[in-house]
């Protein structure tokens, strides 16, 4: 699903609260040292740092050091922190930096569609004395200076690039393009990959690569291939002029070392019914290998042939380091709503554990040609459920289990890539926010992968369209719909949410555990329920995971890396549905995390900034 639309905001409003002019030296990057200055921690999406002073003995002594309230709304963001200074948006269409010591505003300055609760970061580069945010903003990718939040004129068009010209001609309402992730650097290049619709008429999700100092446009990757370019052959002819979607709505990431971008391209439009995109479509579900320089094509690997089950990629790809046979190999992993991890020679594309295409049953609805297969990994095994049937349903309650068997009873389901039906309710497991979701994963030198995911069946059917209107399709989807009992909770066994630890040099789990629990099923010693969880996880290496994430009980956790173990956890104000970040200022190092109640249905609605220490 790709990043909700952001509402129109009021015209320009420069609200400067104060403007600190900031100097020192500049922090390593990638989460090496005091800074944290990238979304994912580094430009590769690691979430890892190498932070030691909070560790497995003192970790239980971490109490609040400061927050920072905002008006409520979803706040989703992860802050950057560079030379003592945080840098956040907020959830009123701002951008704030803060003294990452106290929590005290330097400077706060409003612009149209800034933060908005779903921006989820911003993006800092620096040359000399000139040091800039760039700030994803709707339509638009802002230019401020970082000392006082000033636009910077020279970028674009007084200090912003419109996505929407320069993609499929210059109209801004055929080209429908909302930025959420933050642009990823190499260089002087700044990427972009906004989302755009997946039900028609659609924009193409092209990945776009740009001067960080003028902002003019440098080269564009097509994710819907024009003639001549490879992958053109997987769509009926002259598709790239008006087929939409493949969009890396989640972010791309970048090898720094060898200058390659890497992008998550999700579900072509319409994403449920396909009969007039026949093919597999790439680069639809494809990781692509980019090159930063030029946008030239390296190699790519498509994980899902003509989705139709919107099994996009809900997450960044992350860079790691592996050993095969005692080599080590720089690789590329990713994973998908399917609950499937791949993982690649980030230089050849080659996979280094097999993938293997397995048979899947066609689908019967009209004009409709499903792929006779899938590429399905050998290794890992899968983060969730495959299939589902009255045998995996949930044993909460006898009353609880009886419903659950009664309603799928009335559905179509199997099990992953089972055909969705026409007007019949068709079960898609692990969900439509199955495996991971926008937070991402963590990686750490060792080669271990750290995932958080989720594990709810959801189901939908296809229909005739009910929305008439140019370029629409035939077929529609009847929307998207979590599979709960009776009470609200969902219908399959639990654990509904889990925690897992995966040795990517062999492909085994070191440990998985439920992840998360609801209050009220806690309170009935139901404590290993897991359940949904929104944001990623950070890794340390003192050998400490710290995640907020789940929905329901408003917690902020450190984990064991080596076992799993819970160290501490700490009470939100609400929902910790971001990924956070950690850092030094002033000597000591803190860990700091957005919560709010934007996706939480039932628990308190707010939002803030929290930040956590040591005592002295």
């Amino acid at each position: 699903m790709p990043v909700p639309p952001r509402r129109r905001r009021l015209p320009l409003a420069l609200l400067l609260v104060a403007g600190v002019a900031m100097s020192g030296a500049a922090g390593a990057r990638g989460g090496s040292g005091a800074n944290y200055d990238s979304y994912g921690g580094d430009q590769g999406g690691t979430r890892y740092s190498t932070l030691k002073k909070i560790t497995r003995s003192n970790v239980a002594g971490l109490t609040q050091a400061w927050r920072v309230d905002m008006p409520a709304g979803a706040l989703e963001v992860q802050p950057i922190v560079v030379d003592g200074i945080l840098y956040t948006t907020t959830t009123n269409g701002a951008a704030m930096a803060i003294d990452a010591a106290t929590g005290k505003t330097r400077w706060s300055v409003s612009y149209p569609g800034v933060g908005g609760g779903r921006g989820r970061g911003l993006t800092f580069w620096r040359s000399g004395n000139d040091r800039r945010l760039l700030v994803p903003a709707g339509g638009f990718v802002y230019a401020l200076n970082a000392d006082d939040g000033q636009l910077v004129s020279s970028f674009g068009d007084g200090g912003k690039v419109n996505l929407r010209l320069q993609l499929r001609g210059d109209d801004p309402q055929k080209n429908m393009v909302s930025i959420g992730t933050p642009p990823s650097l190499y260089k002087d290049v700044f990427i972009t990959a906004g989302g755009v619709p997946e039900v028609s008429p659609s924009a193409p999700g092209d990945i776009r690569g740009w001067d960080v100092r003028t902002g003019k446009l440098l080269w564009s990757f097509h994710a819907i291939p024009h003639p001549g370019e490879v992958g053109y052959e997987t769509w009926p002819q002259d598709a790239w002029k008006t087929a939409g979607g493949v969009n890396a709505w989640q972010g791309t990431i970048v090898d720094q070392k060898h200058g390659i971008v890497f992008a998550a391209l999700g579900s072509p439009a319409d994403d449920f019914w396909g009969g007039e995109r026949l093919g597999d479509n790439l680069f639809g579900n494809s990781l692509v290998a980019i090159d930063a320089t030029t946008g030239k094509r390296l190699w790519h690997f498509q994980t899902v042939h003509h989705d139709m089950w919107d099994a996009d990629f809900a997450a960044q790809p992350i860079l790691m380091t592996v050993r095969r046979n005692g080599r080590r190999i720089e690789a590329v992993a990713v994973t998908n709503k399917a609950g499937f991890i791949y993982i690649f020679d980030r230089r050849s594309g080659k996979p280094l554990f097999d993938v293997k295409e397995t048979p899947f049953p066609p689908s019967d609805v009209e004009g409709e040609v499903a792929s006779k297969t899938q590429p399905i990994p050998v290794l890992p095994a899968p983060l969730g459920l495959q299939k589902i049937g009255p045998e995996l349903l949930t044993n909460r309650t006898p009353e609880a289990n009886a419903a659950a068997r009664e309603k799928l009873a009335t559905m179509k389901y199997g099990g992953v890539f089972t055909p969705i039906a026409k007007d019949k309710d068709t079960i898609v497991i692990p969900g439509f926010s199955g495996g991971v979701e926008w937070g991402g994963m963590a990686a750490d030198p060792k080669g271990i992968l750290y995932a958080n995911s989720e594990d709810i069946a959801w189901y939908t059917s296809i229909i005739d369209q009910n929305r008439p209107g140019a370029g629409r399709s035939k077929m529609n989807f009847s929307g998207y719909n979590k599979f709960r009992d009776a009470d609200g909770y969902p219908a399959t066994l639990p654990p509904w949410g889990t925690l897992s630890a995966i040795d990517m040099n062999t492909g085994q789990y070191k440990w998985k555990i439920p992840f998360g629990y609801y209050p009220e099923l806690a309170a009935k010693g139901m404590k290993d329920t897991g359940t949904e969880s929104y944001g990623g996880p950070l890794v340390t290496a003192s050998g400490l995971l710290f995640i907020g994430a789940t929905i329901y009980d408003q917690k902020m956790r450190a984990f064991d890396t080596a076992t799993g173990k819970l160290l501490w956890e700490a009470d939100l104000p609400f929902a910790g549905n971001a990924s956070p970040a950690t850092y030094v200022a002033g000597g000591e190092q803190y860990v700091v995390i957005a919560a709010s109640g934007g996706r939480n249905i039932k628990g308190p609605k707010g939002a803030s900034l929290i930040a956590f220490k040591l005592p002295k």
